[in-house]
């Protein structure tokens, strides 16, 4: 057969895809129809990396709060110590019912999963204040919270026999937003208080403490000016020797005693010159 009709015979036959162009469009089709149906399985809201984010988060907060309830206290342990690293302020509830678990060493990091949450878990902390079973720990909790709503209700527990020294410990660990306060209970008129006082800011070991501290060297409590005495020897200022000096002579023999010993100490290492909190 010449060329030009083989060329005539070609024109002459329909024209239709080759089977491996069909195959192609097909499997395209399936793909696309797939991807629509995987999108539309999308929960409504969960738009973005972030909100799957959440959503794990919220799942793993749920898997530790159900591991507080295992008989195993090392089990509840670890599950309080991660629900304070999440630091999330879901995990504030579930934390504070740990802060009643059986075990003193599952309360003991409940308190500082407390701290780590930090201010949503105030207002629970102050309600529990009001139970007395649980006080102590809400009390330590509240001195890991750098809040100006905790140094009140903290105060206010130096006058509490029982969890005064849980106060003392918790304002210490506050430093040095808890100082202006305890130098107004220097003046207070319960000597409990005033005790208290000293002894926190003692253990503070700020400067600012320094000339309150010197005052109440001269206390009608034999207590109170033997311990401001060893809380001035605590802070380590100079000013602290002079002042105390004169109660080499205080006429309470366990003072002079005191303060004799202090002295003795004192000469044996440098003094600073102004002491840092």
């Amino acid at each position: 057969m010449e060329s030009n009709q083989i060329d005539r015979l070609g024109d002459a036959l329909p024209t239709a895809p080759l089977a491996g162009d069909a195959l192609a469009d097909s499997l395209s089709e399936d793909l696309a129809r797939a991807g629509q149906q995987e999108v539309s399985q999308v929960p409504a809201g969960v738009e973005a990396g972030g909100d799957l984010e959440e959503e794990r988060v919220k799942d793993e907060i749920d898997i530790q709060i159900d591991l507080l309830n295992d008989p195993d206290w090392v089990v509840r342990r670890e599950a309080v110590i991660t629900l304070g690293e999440m630091g999330d302020e879901r995990c504030v509830a579930p934390l504070a019912k740990a802060l009643r678990d059986g075990d003193w060493q599952v309360r003991e990091v409940a308190v500082e999963a407390m701290g780590q949450v930090g201010s949503p878990a105030v207002e629970t902390l102050l309600k529990l204040l009001r139970d007395w079973e649980v006080r102590k720990y809400a009390i330590l909790s509240l001195g890991k919270i750098r809040d100006e709503r905790v140094l009140a209700p903290l105060m206010l527990q130096l006058r509490n026999d029982e969890f005064k020294d849980d106060a003392i410990m918790a304002l210490v660990e506050l430093g040095e937003p808890a100082i202006p306060l305890l130098v107004t209970a220097l003046r207070d008129k319960d000597e409990q208080v005033r005790k208290s006082a000293v002894l926190a800011l003692g253990r503070i070991k700020n400067d600012q403490a320094i000339a309150p501290l010197i005052e109440m060297l001269e206390d009608a409590d034999w207590f109170t000016r033997l311990t401001a005495a060893a809380a001035l020897e605590s802070i380590g200022d100079e000013r602290g020797r002079h002042a105390i000096t004169p109660l080499l002579k205080d006429p309470d023999m366990v003072v002079r005693m005191r303060v004799e010993r202090i002295l003795a100490k004192w000469k044996k290492q440098p003094i600073s010159q102004s002491a840092t909190a």
